[in-house]
């Protein structure tokens, strides 16, 4: 019988080229964050379903916008960061709380073992991203708001506040391991959690993410799930549980998106 192993090595090279055939799709077609669009433009995703659209109209009681994210495995970091200081530039007090919290979680992250060389840029960029969007700056609340969304669509200062978000979550995993070790299925220690699930780039988010990275910056998130579940309404949940939520999430399998409420 002849070896396989040319026709494997081919087969896996087609299969590695149509996923980056893909990505390259999305990301030229998606941008890494949507203009507000109005909640029942979801209607048209599942046309004929009539679990979800129950669920959508349900939704549509308590939300009147979505804001959509490239679905690229960084969608919650993404959306919390964007959905998060949105909020921050209508709230100067709490704004100059988060500017000093995030001035010094480099040093808190140095403490746990982090490299402060390997932190540095990202550091940097993630306090620059937050000066930008300071709700002082000149001309008003409309032009910050722009800053901040020209700011996410622009890959580099985008994929470095996603980067600085991993690396904050994964350092609040290690703060507290005995915590979160009781959230990782199978055999996974806490360490290798965080450095194949965590801090690499493009990989999704769970539970654990988000109660770890809310924990870290004292931000309440609210996650509305739309899925197949039992019932004609959509299940919230509160991260972490009894926080008053400053950020609104759409789940949908594998992938989150903004909300914006009534």
């Amino acid at each position: 019988m002849e070896p396989f192993t040319h026709n494997d090595g081919n087969r896996d090279e087609l299969i590695i080229q149509q996923k980056r055939d893909i990505e390259k799709e999305i990301s030229d077609t998606t941008p890494l964050i949507s203009e507000q669009l109005p909640l029942t433009c979801l209607y048209a995703e599942y046309s004929g379903d009539e679990i979800f659209t129950a669920k959508i109209q349900d939704l549509s009681k308590k939300y009147k916008f979505i804001r959509r994210t490239r679905p690229d495995g960084n969608c919650f970091f993404r959306a919390f960061a964007y959905s998060y200081l949105e909020y921050l530039i209508s709230n100067n007090s709490a704004y100059q709380e988060f500017k000093k919290l995030a001035e010094e979680s480099k040093e808190k992250l140095v403490q746990l073992g982090f490299p402060s060389f390997t932190l540095e840029d990202f550091h940097e960029t993630f306090m620059e991203v937050i000066q930008r969007v300071s709700p002082d700056n000149a001309g008003g609340h409309s032009t910050v708001q722009d800053e901040l969304h020209k700011i996410f669509n622009e890959q580099g200062y985008s994929d470095y506040v996603v980067v600085y978000l991993r690396l904050i979550t994964s350092g609040k995993l290690q703060e507290e391991a005995d915590f979160y070790q009781n959230f990782i299925e199978g055999d996974l220690t806490i360490e290798a959690f965080r450095h194949l699930e965590v801090e690499p780039m493009y990989k999704e988010s769970d539970h654990i993410h988000i109660i770890a990275l809310c924990t870290a910056l004292g931000a309440g998130v609210r996650v509305e799930y739309l899925d197949r579940g039992e019932g004609g309404t959509v299940k919230a949940h509160d991260f972490p549980e009894g926080s008053e939520p400053r950020i609104y999430l759409i789940y949908r399998p594998g992938h989150y998106d903004i909300l914006y409420p009534n």
